[in-house]
């Protein structure tokens, strides 16, 4: 079409192109329509193997996006899992602890109990093995623990007889701070005639160190071979 500018002076405007002109150009430089040096532009190859390679990196990363995805959801259900058990382990262990804490606690009171439980027996025994000639006891009481005090009463023939008694009291491993608290001269109940010396002794136990104590097997060495069964 041929368009004339009536006006004076006025410049001819420029013809409208196609607008898709540069598409339509592009593609039949890229297809190779058309024929000539432009067939093959290089420019146009390399955006295009970039635009190619730039759609590649991008689906190769989003796939590999995925799938790290979709394993760290495998190790996160996992370790969800582990959790769930390790949690009711750590539950159990806990009341096993606590049990075992439990038991620990009452096997020491009762420890604590049944080593006093022969203490007053042993006393008696340090004291009747200390009994020497012409003493005749007549009283062993209780009077105070922390340490166990007992009080001794009885009679002798002299005075060296309750210093010897006295003395031997003070030998033995389980009895310290014995003290005479009174004693006197008066008639023996068999014979008026006779004199002897009534007295009364303070007396206290106490467990002397583990290390000086000479232990010895309940059973002998018949008994353990008759109470171990034979091996197989």
């Amino acid at each position: 079409m041929i368009e004339v500018n009536l006006l004076p002076g006025g410049k001819k405007s420029a013809p409208r192109g196609d607008p898709f002109a540069f598409f339509k150009n592009l593609g039949s430089k890229a297809g190779g329509g058309g024929g000539g040096s432009d067939a093959r532009d290089p420019y146009m190859l390399f955006f295009a193997a970039a635009a190619a390679i730039l759609l590649g990196y991008v689906a190769y990363t989003f796939l590999g996006v995925r799938s790290d995805r979709e394993e760290l959801e495998v190790r996160l259900e996992e370790e969800r899992q582990d959790s769930i058990v390790n949690a009711a382990t750590i539950a159990q262990t806990n009341a096993l602890t606590a049990r075992r804490d439990s038991i620990a606690a009452r096997v020491a009171i009762i420890q604590e109990i049944d080593a006093d439980r022969y203490v007053w027996a042993h006393l008696l025994d340090e004291v009747g093995a200390a009994v020497p000639e012409f003493v005749w006891l007549g009283e062993v009481a209780y009077t105070g623990d922390a340490p166990l005090t007992a009080r001794i009463a009885g009679r002798a023939g002299s005075t060296f007889a309750v210093t010897n008694f006295m003395r031997r009291l003070e030998a033995s491993r389980f009895l310290s701070g014995v003290q005479l608290q009174d004693m006197q001269l008066q008639p023996s109940e068999a014979n008026q005639n006779d004199l002897v010396q009534v007295f009364e002794l303070l007396v206290q136990f106490e467990m002397p160190p583990l290390e000086e104590l000479e232990t010895v097997s309940l059973f002998d060495n018949a008994a353990a071979q008759v109470a171990t069964p034979p091996a197989n």
